[in-house]
């Protein structure tokens, strides 16, 4: 998107608060959009939205606390983004997980609150409800791509939120929605979630394969960028 499309647009960005989240919606302030920021972390949320605060002014951007796994709270997520800013034009799915030894909570961040998130966009941007369109951007990863013995669900999630976002987009097309849909593969980000599959406690048994991951990780390349930083 162009700094001129994203001046005057309304966003809203799950797992808003740190890593790649925050660095979408720090590009999306400083192009003129107004953002619901969107964070299962209390703490982390409320100095995310000051450090915002003082950068683009107080106007510009919301803190919203939600478990994206809570379909009512991400109505209502959705909903209060509407009542404060009048509209909505973007949203981005972002909010992920990195769990092998709770791989049923990790289909739930991952795949079912991209799924629901992606209808709640439907409901408040598709022509098809009367609004004016907009765009849905769902956070998937290269490993959709590259699949690899340490991280089986995880790899499954990002393969279903691909199938599912070209799915959708058929569906916006034929059904002139006037929404557009697409899917964002990120490779390795130097993010708090990376550092997961260090630790047992996440990765479960797979942990004993975070040697063949981390020579992916010298083969590949991280990504470091400051606003990527922003892990507390």
């Amino acid at each position: 998107m162009s700094s001129m499309s994203l001046h005057g647009k309304v966003a809203l960005v799950t797992g808003g608060a740190q890593g790649i989240g925050r660095a979408v919606v720090e590009h999306l302030l400083e192009n003129g959009a107004k953002v619901a920021l969107v964070d299962l972390n209390q703490s982390v949320g409320e100095e995310c939205k000051s450090d915002l605060d003082g950068q683009f002014g107080e106007d510009n951007c919301i803190f919203i606390q939600c478990d994206v796994t809570n379909a009512g709270k991400l109505k209502e997520a959705f909903q209060n983004t509407v009542k404060k800013f009048g509209r909505l034009d973007i949203v981005i799915n972002n909010a992920g997980i990195n769990n092998e030894k709770n791989w049923e909570k990790t289909i739930e961040v991952n795949l079912t609150s991209v799924i629901q998130g992606t209808y709640l966009a439907l409901e408040h941007m598709s022509k098809e409800h009367g609004k004016e369109g907009g765009v849905i951007i769902n956070v998937s990863s290269m490993a959709a791509f590259l699949h690899s013995p340490h991280q089986p669900v995880y790899t499954a999630t990002k393969h279903g939120v691909i199938g599912f976002s070209r799915a959708i987009a058929d569906a916006s097309e034929q059904g002139n929605y006037g929404v557009r849909i697409n899917t964002l593969c990120p490779a390795f980000v130097d993010t708090q979630l990376l550092r997961t599959v260090e630790h047992e406690e996440t990765m479960g048994k797979f942990v004993k394969y975070k040697d063949e991951f981390k020579q992916r990780m010298d083969k590949y390349g991280i990504l470091k960028r400051n606003a990527a930083n922003h892990n507390r």
